[in-house]
């Protein structure tokens, strides 16, 4: 039985919400999808990008039952879709001055029987609790991560680096991208967090946790997380979407 709820707030600062997340439940033969994303760009531009990537891929997936309800074609079906998805707000991007550069990052996850599925582009966030234990499934597009891999930067220094937000990475903002797939077996008693870094520049994976295990209800979970990212500073919108596995 999966439980799971999903929360938004623009934060203190920003003056609108550039976040989009989309839940499909309870179609006839389409798994369980969350999809997350987080929009960049001037003016309403980012607002657009998201909303309109998580719309593509929810009528893109519902439209595609055969794809993805086959565990052996789920993750090129993903592939394709951030492609596709891609392209259409490349497009739209071009079509005005204002709207030019528009992007945003992706997050679709899928869940088949006993697999999770996991398309990813940019920054935002996938983590699995388990045990007890909480694990970054998804690795940042970054400027931050490419410092971190070459090893010119510590896990400490890039908390607080001034570039920390820069991504590298980002459907939307050029003709082509690469989406990072990855698949896994789910067990009764996980949880998945589907998050923007709204969340992850205000806590840590350990607070996440911290959170996550204190409150048994996915829907405070989602309380708690945004409440502690606003009483931080709130600078940037957040998304959470957490997901139970029982």
């Amino acid at each position: 039985m999966v439980k799971y709820a999903a929360k938004s707030d623009k934060g203190k600062v920003r003056e609108t919400n550039e976040d989009s997340y989309k839940i499909i439940m309870n179609h006839p033969n389409i798994p369980n999808t969350f999809i997350i994303a987080d929009g960049m760009g001037g003016h309403s531009s980012g607002e657009l990008a998201s909303s309109m990537a998580v719309e593509f891929a929810e009528e893109y997936i519902l439209k595609n039952p055969d794809i993805f309800s086959q565990e052996e074609d789920v993750l090129s079906g993903i592939d394709v879709l951030v492609k596709e998805a891609n392209n259409a707000i490349f497009s739209r991007g071009l079509e005005s001055q204002s709207d030019f550069g528009m992007g945003t990052t992706f997050i679709v996850v899928i869940m088949l029987k006993k697999n999770i599925y996991i398309g990813h582009v940019g920054d935002s966030r996938v983590y699995l609790i388990r045990d007890n234990t909480i694990q970054k499934l998804t690795t940042d597009h970054s400027y931050i991560e490419e410092l971190l891999k070459n090893g010119s930067l510590t896990r400490e220094e890039a908390e607080n680096h001034p570039k920390r937000n820069i991504i590298t990475r980002a459907l939307g903002c050029e003709k082509k991208v690469l989406a990072d797939l990855i698949s896994f077996e789910i067990r009764d008693g996980d949880t998945l967090i589907l998050c923007t870094d709204g969340l992850t520049n205000m806590l840590t994976d350990e607070e996440i946790l911290d959170t996550i295990t204190k409150e048994a209800d996915p829907e405070s979970s989602c309380d708690k997380l945004i409440h502690w990212a606003n009483e931080r500073g709130g600078v940037d919108n957040v998304t959470v979407i957490v997901i139970k596995n029982n």
